[in-house]
């Protein structure tokens, strides 16, 4: 490439052309010579005659200047020229290109990918191989180089990761790495340990430029709870100047709709890089908050999921006998209200009156006997789920309840009277407690020498004794015992609460063993000690871009690496429980800070500010051909020819031929100017056309024919629905993501392809409140001709891609007995134009029973926000204005019938849209009938 100024030229020896021009100067300006005149006598007869046509002697100096124009137009655009061209990468041999693929590159992510294109198109120019490796996903064995062309159709399958790389595997890596290359490193910004080692690895293979962006990266610490007030603090990598950012706190409303609960604004101070802000919430606000979030921030560190160090959990107290004036630390209760004060909302009062409450945890500290009212409605609390924790005493002791048979409300049957294990009246010394099997919530816990227990009361012995008891004295006889009551628990700790008959009271393992059972919440982070032995299961997980996503079926966490707190991809940061216990693993801890990465001076780093090049070809050979029709419009004149309604009819011909691509260029530029200014909403005008009845939408995906093609296809399936369905619908609609607004719309058809951008952050966030307010998209790949959909088809790589940042839930391939399947004709398949069988929709509940006697299961209780498949349904269904079929299916009567087929999916699908689950329900009503015994 040669570089004129700002302007480059791809074939810069066609420019010798231009050498050219002053020869077709003179060319041009070349007259034939001067005739001789002869006088002839018959001459006079042609005197007072006029002729419409003129022959100039020579031609105008201003049509040479257009011609010459237009010919030096012509060459310079077959030159090749480009403003603002990228600057050619320099180099030969093997290039490795390196992402750090951790949740600071979310951010920006489109952005980088749009960089590895550029060095990759760079790299197949100048015929190097190229290794392509993402460090939070390293592959083992040697680098795979390889052709450029090949790593940019899996460039899509490349995303980041909720995690740092892992040193350890890192340098094990880097140990590994043979032969001289270049690196070209596309760094997230942020600074660690790994960095340095990783970097003097790759330097002694060859060199290595970074390229690292400007963005602002934020992150948000777990808050902090303290004398009622929410601590708040987000960090900043980069001190720059005082900037603002807001704070959401989610959860879900009384309706049980996720939303804002509350908002608050931080303030970075000036060359600051921590901002800090308190929140005060009453408590019932503050135990539906689910998570913290950083407005507009798309990254896992903006996150901050919320367990139970913010929810303090409502316990009831209920003491047996009146507290003694004067002798408070004998209160069955004062040990627990002590432990449970700081961590937890405690309750007071009767039974009847807790219970209206619905407390999380009812404690009876010597509770003998209970009216039976009370007693019912307690058993009826615990069953509901209820967790019910009792401890002994004198007044138990002496009591027959739960003597001859089992108590409802007790775990076991007990012995009469007590047992005293130490003391004046008593043989032996004071039993100390026994390690906590493994089996026991309490399994991990440190016992300490101190803790002792003089008195207790006995169980009776029993073949299911031993899988109940969770806690022994040292000589095998139960202290705590459990058992499971419908949905619920009953607990009872064969000691009392207080420190008649035990010192476990006053000790730290009192505490540890309340929150095992779930009965007080977490005043800080546990350390190790307290989760060993624990087991804990990812409940839900957070992607790189701060979507929380169900985890699925995922293999146990030891509570010891939960515990560190560092996330990793056998542990992704999400909620994790253990039980009723659930624990959040954030990015961010409490002591995480943010620092810039920091490069030696002998590495070059580039910069995200990057001038876009322009092609000037195009517009050159545009002008050139402008220029020779202006100079045939121009010769025409001169000649005399452009007379007469002919002449003008062709002069008309020629400049709508030239109208044309002019008024093309403006409606693209009208199109693209909603971009250039931002996105906005859908206007009046879209507002009243898709609510004037029920519009079939489609998404543009920039390739013209594809969308002609998709509203073809909803064209015929809106001409099906309103002849045999009682819908009618409207004339489909294009919808453009980036500017439309989507909740008219109940059915969108998202037809995929390879080169349709991928859609903003504010257009994703638009998307994901679609589909949780009821909204569904059919996702085509158009693929099943050659692969089952997404089988690594270019089309399926690009659904990847389009669909990672939605909020789209599990899925299962479409069940024989999904309501789909019968929404309004019975289906066994449902194919397009292709006949593939791969179709995926929201997975099933696990509870999703087949009753017997009905032929399906009542699955999902509404409509599965997502159907995808690749059949090519659009080209099935389309149909010109005048309703003839555009695309051939098949061949004879089985294509016919192909199609047909094709459009009853189509037909059970917008059923199932505007109706949900009644067809379910209509299935299930001889069942309901026969249980309510009509």
């Amino acid at each position: 490439m040669v570089m004129l100024g700002p302007v480059g030229f791809l074939s810069p020896y066609l420019l010798l052309g231009l050498l050219a021009l002053p020869i077709l100067w003179l060319l041009l300006r070349a007259v034939p010579p001067a005739p001789i005149r002869r006088r002839f006598p018959g001459v006079a007869l042609l005197l007072g005659l006029t002729d419409d046509k003129h022959q100039s002697d020579k031609t105008p100096w201003w049509l040479l200047v257009l011609r010459l124009l237009a010919i030096a137009a012509l060459i310079i655009g077959f030159a090749g020229p480009v403003l603002n061209p990228a600057p050619e990468r320099a180099g030969s041999g093997p290039l490795m290109i390196l992402l750090d693929g951790t949740w600071a590159d979310a951010r920006d992510w489109p952005a980088r990918l749009n960089r590895v294109e550029a060095v990759l198109a760079e790299a197949e120019r100048a015929g190097r191989t190229v290794a392509l490796v993402s460090l939070t996903d390293l592959t083992s064995g040697d680098l795979p180089f390889q052709d450029a062309s090949g790593w940019a159709a899996r460039l899509a399958s490349f995303g980041p990761k909720p995690w740092q790389p892992d040193p350890v595997a890192l340098a094990q890596w880097a140990a590994n790495l043979q032969g001289p290359f270049e690196s070209y490193w596309l760094s997230d910004g942020l600074a660690r340990p790994s960095r340095q080692p990783l970097l003097a690895a790759l330097q002694a293979h060859g060199p290595v430029t970074v390229f690292e962006t400007a963005h602002p990266i934020y992150g948000l610490r777990p808050p902090t709870f303290a004398d009622g007030i929410l601590q708040v603090t987000a960090r900043r990598a980069v001190a720059g100047p005082a900037s603002q950012i807001t704070i959401a706190a989610r959860g879900l409303d009384p309706a049980g709709i996720e939303r804002d609960l509350a908002t608050l604004a931080l303030e970075f101070a000036p060359s600051a890089t921590a901002a800090e802000g308190k929140l005060s919430l009453p408590a019932e606000l503050r135990n539906r908050v689910n998570s913290f979030r950083i407005a507009a921030q798309r990254s896992a560190a903006a996150v901050s999921l919320v367990d139970e160090g913010l929810k303090r959990r409502e316990v009831a107290l209920i003491a047996g006998r009146e507290d003694r004036e004067g002798l408070e630390l004998l209160s069955p209760t004062h040990y627990l209200r002590e432990a449970l004060a700081p961590v937890a909302d405690l309750i007071d009062g009767s039974i009847e009156d807790v219970l209206l409450a619905n407390p999380d945890a009812i404690v009876l500290a010597d509770v003998a006997t209970l009216p039976q009212a009370d007693k019912d409605a307690l058993a009826d609390w615990v069953n509901k789920g209820g967790l019910l924790v009792r401890f002994a005493g004198p007044h138990l002791a002496a009591s027959e309840v739960s003597r001859d048979t089992e108590d409802v409300l007790m775990p076991v049957r007990l012995r009469e009277g007590g047992r005293s294990v130490g003391g004046a009246m008593s043989w032996g010394e004071p039993k100390g407690l026994r390690p906590f099997a493994e089996g026991s919530p309490f399994f991990g816990l440190a016992i300490a020498a101190e803790v002792t227990v003089s008195s207790q009361v006995m169980a009776q012995p029993d073949p299911t004794l031993a899988d109940r008891t969770i806690a022994a004295l040292a000589d095998g006889t139960p202290l705590v015992t459990s058992k499971a009551l419908g949905n619920g628990t009953v607990i009872l700790f064969h000691t009392t609460a207080n420190a008649e008959w035990t010192t476990l009271p006053l000790s730290g393992l009192f505490v540890q063993m309340l929150e095992r059972l779930a009965i007080s919440s977490r005043a800080a982070r546990p350390e190790i000690t307290d989760l060993a032995g624990t087991t804990w299961v990812a409940a839900a997980v957070l992607d790189a871009y701060g979507s929380l996503q169900d985890a699925g079926q995922t293999s146990g966490v030891a509570g010891e690496a939960l515990a560190m707190g560092v996330p990793a991809p056998e542990m992704p940061p999400g909620l994790y429980a253990d039980g009723d216990r659930q624990m959040a693993l954030n990015v961010m801890a409490a002591d995480t800070d943010l620092l810039p990465a920091a490069w030696p001076a002998d590495v070059v780093v580039e910069g995200a500010v990057m001038v876009r090049e322009t092609r000037l070809k195009g517009a050159l050979l545009a002008a050139a051909l402008l220029g020779l029709l202006v100079d045939i419009l121009a010769s025409l004149w001169l000649t005399g020819l452009l007379r007469g309604p002919a002449t003008r009819a062709v002069a008309l011909v020629l400049v709508t031929t030239l109208a044309a691509p002019m008024a093309r260029a403006q409606d693209q530029a009208q199109n693209a100017a909603p971009e250039r200014d931002g996105a906005l909403i859908a206007n009046d005008v879209l507002a009243l056309e898709a609510t004037n009845g029920v519009a079939l939408a489609h998404v543009t995906t920039g390739d013209t024919k594809l969308d002609q093609m998709a509203e073809a296809g909803l064209r015929g399936l809106s001409y099906i629905l309103a002849a045999r369905t009682s819908v009618e619908p409207a004339a489909p609609m294009a919808v453009n993501l980036e500017t439309d607004e989507l909740a008219f719309f109940p059915f969108l058809y998202w037809p995929i392809s390879e080169n349709q951008p991928v859609p903003s952050v504010e257009a994703y966030a638009r998307l994901n409140r679609y589909l949780r307010n009821g909204g569904m998209i059919l996702f085509d790949t158009r693929d099943a001709d050659v692969a089952d959909f997404g089988s690594a088809t270019p089309t399926g790589l690009k659904l990847q891609q389009l669909a990672r940042p939605l909020d789209i839930p599990a899925l299962e391939p479409l069940p024989k007995d999904h309501v789909l399947t019968r929404t309004f004709y019975l289906l066994q398949d449902s194919p397009g134009r292709f006949a593939g069988r791969s179709i995926w929709v929201e997975a099933a509940p696990p509870d999703a029973e087949l009753l017997e006697g009905m032929p399906f299961r009542n699955l999902n209780d509404g409509v599965t926000p997502v159907v995808i498949g690749g059949n090519d349904w659009a080209s099935a269904w389309a149909v010109n204005e005048a309703g003839v079929q555009m695309f051939p299916i098949g061949r004879g009567y089985a294509g016919e019938r192909q199609r047909e087929t094709a459009y009853r999916f189509g037909v059970n699908l917008i059923m199932h849209v505007l109706t949900g689950n009644y067809k379910s329900d209509q299935v299930h009503v001889p069942a309901l009938l026969d249980r309510l015994g009509q």
